[in-house]
């Protein structure tokens, strides 16, 4: 929107597609504007021309949200109280924020006299978000009188997930009709609307004075609302589908380690993209158990897809015998530990740039927000599916993907197996970490919530444990930095929701 030319260009496609209006009103979000005086706008169109343009009056500046940057408020005065006669009934248009605020343009517009507000949204997924809609839609509708239409856009844009669920809401503040959430979906529904005359400082823009659609029959309520892993795991699905496929690739290659956070994220990949289009390759090494090996080959076996394995062991003895004159009288250590990942890593980049393969990382929340990954290894790709997920849900929705699928789609091997990255003989996660059903609650404290280490201690946990975990996830911003996107599931994921710098000597 910074960009003269692409403002440019979205006001030709309105014009284009409001010349394929007829007698059907339609609505359609665009940037209206120039000279960098710029607004969130709504096109109101009908019979092959823009009548209105509704420009957005509330600009949320906050979480993912930067409006205020881009766009200039509607003027209240103007807009607010602008209401469009359509079939004989008196309706108001709004964008997104505008309808959060029980004093905002829905409220002024229902004084004017409407009786159906229409909003358009996008407005990105998190978890619980689809109730909150639910909730303030109602409670609008019942202080207001007017029934609701309220709209969303559903589709993926790097790591933001808009889940749709569209739906229309009577005067009573209950849901009459409502769409799927994580599918395009086109809903046709009726609602009895009451005579309503403008009020006295009502603008009125007259569209159509026809009479009132009429349906012999309307449909019936069209979606159930999704359990809470049920609309997680739809958010990666979409996520992933859309990054993958809208940045011009079909396929992607993942590194199956037999481990959870792998089989997750291979699940969600068939899923989202067919299972002939998911690789998966076993790099072992000699720490590798015979175990995690077979689990891998029986997951790639349940879900149907291709599987090869490449060792890393030659690849890891020669940078051991390259660098063993350097590092000549110093014990192994993290050093040794992290070149077999980073080799992981350039074999799996090596097959994305042979054969075009999109790579997916297999990172979850709790391992990134304590630095517990290789940079420039495991880290490598071009999206990172279950980075907002704390580790404690991937177990979750791992459970999930076996009771959807009615089998062990993922095998129970890999889900009650300790985790471990197998780096070191005998090694497990939680020599170097808690255990996650500790470390996660603190983790959903301090990142998503924005307690401090002293709040967290407050509330009972232990001191010396919250301190260290507080300056593992400060001192690992500049890693997670480096990494690829990945869906946002959470009220604060990392990247756009959660802006400290990387320089920063603040213990609180």
């Amino acid at each position: 929107m910074l960009k003269a030319g692409f403002v440019a260009d979205n006001q030709t496609w309105l014009e284009d597609f409001a010349a394929r209006t007829g007698e059907c009103v339609a609505v359609i979000g665009f940037v209206d504007g120039e000279d960098g005086v710029l607004y969130n706008a709504a096109a109101i169109c009908h019979r092959g021309r823009v009548v209105h343009r509704y420009y957005k009056n509330l600009l949320p500046n906050y979480s993912v949200f930067d409006e205020e940057r881009y766009f200039t408020p509607g003027d209240d005065a103007r807009d607010a109280a602008t209401i469009y006669r359509i079939g004989g009934a008196l309706v108001g248009v709004t964008i997104c924020e505008d309808i959060w605020s029980p004093v905002g343009p829905v409220a002024a517009q229902a004084r004017a006299g409407a009786s159906l507000a229409v909003s358009i949204n996008a407005s990105p997924f998190h978890r619980g978000r689809l109730d909150e809609r639910t909730t303030m839609i109602a409670e609008r509708a019942k202080a207001t009188g007017c029934a609701v239409a309220y709209v969303n856009q559903m589709s993926g844009q790097d790591e933001l997930v808009f889940d749709g669920g569209s739906m229309v809401v009577g005067r009573d503040g209950l849901v009459v009709a409502r769409s799927p959430q994580f599918e395009e979906h086109l809903l046709f529904t009726s609602i009895e609307l009451p005579e309503a005359q403008p009020g006295a400082h009502a603008t009125v823009v007259d569209i159509t004075n026809a009479p009132r659609a009429t349906r012999s029959q309307r449909d019936t309520v069209a979606a159930l609302v999704l359990s809470d892993r049920a609309q997680i795991y739809g958010a990666l699905v979409v996520g992933t589908r859309d990054y993958v496929r809208k940045n011009g690739f079909t396929d992607v290659v993942i590194g199956l380690s037999g481990g959870i956070d792998s089989a997750l994220v291979a699940a969600v990949a068939v899923d989202a993209l067919g299972a002939q289009h998911v690789h998966g390759v076993s790099m072992p090494s000699r720490y590798s158990s015979d175990g995690s090996r077979s689990d891998a080959a029986a997951l790639a076996a349940n879900l149907g897809i291709e599987m090869r394995t490449i060792s890393i062991e030659p690849a890891f003895g020669a940078y051991l015998d390259m660098t063993s004159e350097s590092f000549a009288g110093r014990p192994a250590d993290l050093t040794e530990e992290n070149l077999q990942s980073r080799v992981r890593g350039t074999t799996l980049m090596a097959l994305s740039n042979k054969f075009n393969w999109m790579v997916l990382t297999t990172g979850n929340k709790s391992e990134l927000a304590v630095g517990y990954f290789t940079l420039y290894g495991d880290s490598v790709g071009g999206y990172a599916v279950i980075k907002d997920l704390l580790k404690t849900t991937v177990y979750d929705l791992c459970a999930f993907v076996n009771e959807q699928a009615g089998r062990e789609l993922i095998p129970s091997a890999i889900i009650t197996k300790p985790p471990s990255a197998e780096l070191r003989p005998d090694q497990r996660d939680d020599q170097s970490l808690p255990p996650y059903e500790v470390l996660d609650p603190i983790l959903e404290l301090y990142v998503e919530r924005d307690r401090t280490a002293a709040e967290i201690i407050a509330m009972g946990h232990d001191e010396a444990l919250v301190r260290r975990i507080a300056r593992l996830v400060d001192m690992n911003e500049y890693k997670r930095r480096q990494g690829p996107p990945g869906v946002r599931v959470t009220r604060k994921a990392f990247g756009k929701d959660r802006r400290l710098p990387i320089t920063n000597g603040y213990r609180g």
